[in-house]
């Protein structure tokens, strides 16, 4: 099995790095590049470099989900639930997981969707005819899935990597991980995933309309989480 395992992590790991690869890209580069160039450009980036992009973003995504979901169920049936849920290693790697998850279903059943409306658009006014008007409020909600995912993506490197390399991560509990926690954790997401999937403007969003907005929730979100399991601790 071993060998196996190996190759898993391998597969899972060049996946990921495709998939927040390309979440980084559209965030820190493509996204800042559109808001200052041509039109005319941003209707050739659309129709041929951002499908392409796309293409390799969901199934990097969904292979790293995949592969991770394998690695997990691995872990689990080695040492079993009663102790993998006492041990922080599970509470993290179940925690990054579960941003892992979420960050898979805002790219599939968020951003997709929405973006093939923006693609189709484009790729009709490269060809001449007229954009379609609403074009821009799906525009705008890929753009609230993408910066949700960098945010998620901050805390979720974070546990997937503390998981394995972490010291305090190694270490046994004495209480396995207390449903307040599950609780506690399945709010704070679900608010960061309502305030992406509802309306387009708002206090909320406020964050998400900046890289440095995104990026400080991010990182608070982290802290927060960080702080739970060392209650737990």
């Amino acid at each position: 099995m071993e060998p196996f395992l190996f190759w898993f992590h391998w597969i899972h790991v060049v996946a990921a790095v495709i998939w927040i690869g390309t979440v980084y890209f559209f965030n820190f580069f493509l996204t800042p590049f559109l808001a200052k160039t041509r039109a005319e450009m941003r209707v050739e980036v659309f129709s041929g470099l951002v499908p392409l992009t796309l293409a390799w973003f969901r199934w990097a995504a969904l292979v790293t989900v995949l592969s991770g979901g394998l690695i997990y169920g691995h872990w689990v049936a080695s040492v079993g639930s009663a102790v993998f849920f006492y041990w922080p290693h599970g509470l993290a790697i179940s925690l990054g997981g579960l941003l892992g998850i979420v960050m898979f279903v805002n790219g599939w059943f968020v951003m997709h969707p929405h973006q093939e409306i923006v693609i189709a658009s484009a790729t009709r006014v490269a060809q001449g005819g007229q954009p379609n008007p609403a074009a821009a409020a799906h525009s705008r909600r890929v753009v609230l899935a993408s910066r949700t995912n960098l945010l998620l993506s901050i805390p979720m490197f974070f546990f997937m990597v503390a998981a394995g390399h972490g010291p305090s991560m190694t270490t046994m509990s004495q209480a396995a991980s207390p449903i307040w926690f599950w609780i506690v954790t399945l709010v704070l997401i679900g608010a960061v995933e309502i305030s992406a999937l509802t309306g387009l403007q708002g206090v909320l969003k406020k964050p998400l309309n900046s890289l440095a907005g995104t990026l400080a929730a991010g990182f608070a979100l982290l802290a927060v989480f960080y702080v739970l399991i060392e209650i737990i601790r």
